[in-house]
């Protein structure tokens, strides 16, 4: 059986914005790509890629990639499994606080649980 990912693709990676002077902008470029640097302005948004996406859908696979039961992922959260269920499908939101106590136990940035 093939080991779940727990880092992200883009490890090593961080991204920059800056203002700089418009003529100098190619020579600037150029110099960043010769580093290592990555041209990502063809990007799509990942919200572009999975409009479905929310932070149910973000818990569930969080705690199965983890190959927890929404039992076991109570426990260690310390809260009832019909909590957990009612995240995951939607009944009920995940605030600020429980979402850190699930990204500790599952090992992903508290944010994706978050709405924006």
């Amino acid at each position: 059986m093939l080991e779940h990912m727990k880092k992200q693709c883009t490890t090593g990676y961080v991204n920059f914005t800056f203002r700089i002077p418009r003529d100098r902008a190619d020579e600037i470029q150029k110099m960043l790509v010769s580093l290592g640097a990555e041209d990502v302005k063809d990007s799509i948004a990942w919200e572009e890629v999975f409009p479905e996406f929310n932070p149910s859908v973000a818990l569930r696979g969080a705690r199965k990639r983890e190959g927890l039961t929404q039992i076991e992922l109570a426990n260690l959260i310390g809260i009832k499994q019909i909590h957990i269920s009612k995240m995951e499908n939607n009944k009920r939101s995940i605030g600020k606080e429980m979402a850190k106590q699930f990204a500790n136990v599952l090992h992903i940035d508290y944010r994706v649980f978050l709405k924006e």
